[in-house]
């Protein structure tokens, strides 16, 4: 069997198959910003059916966020908002910065009638 036969077999094995999942979950984080610029979702290696149950589990994911925040009373902990499943082409969200301490000081000056000052 050539090389080129073995790419050509690999590439043709469905999304789901235990090899595209080895190949998906391989990528590094700069192959799936170079996937998510190109643009070509169809060629992404989820099937249609893994697309749509990956939205399914972050809609049901979400609403139960919801409800939980709904019916609180408001003491204790508010629960984190659920993070959407992973998709390729797409890169995580990136962590909010703490705000600087020269920033936060120059916004508390600003609150309390400050602005006037440099």
């Amino acid at each position: 069997m050539t090389p080129r036969r073995l790419r050509v077999l690999i590439e043709r094995l469905p999304p789901e198959s235990a090899t595209m999942t080895a190949l998906r979950n391989g990528l590094s984080a700069e192959e799936y910003e170079k996937q998510a610029r190109s643009g070509k979702p169809e060629e992404g290696r989820w099937s249609m059916t893994e697309q749509l149950l990956a939205g399914i589990t972050d809609a049901l994911r979400e609403l139960q966020y919801i409800l939980v925040v709904a019916n609180s009373d408001g003491k204790g902990r508010k629960p984190r908002r659920p993070e959407p499943i992973r998709r390729p082409g797409v890169t995580p969200k990136k962590a909010r910065q703490p705000m600087p301490d020269a920033a936060a000081e120059r916004l508390f000056q600003l609150i309390n009638g400050g602005a006037g000052t440099a």
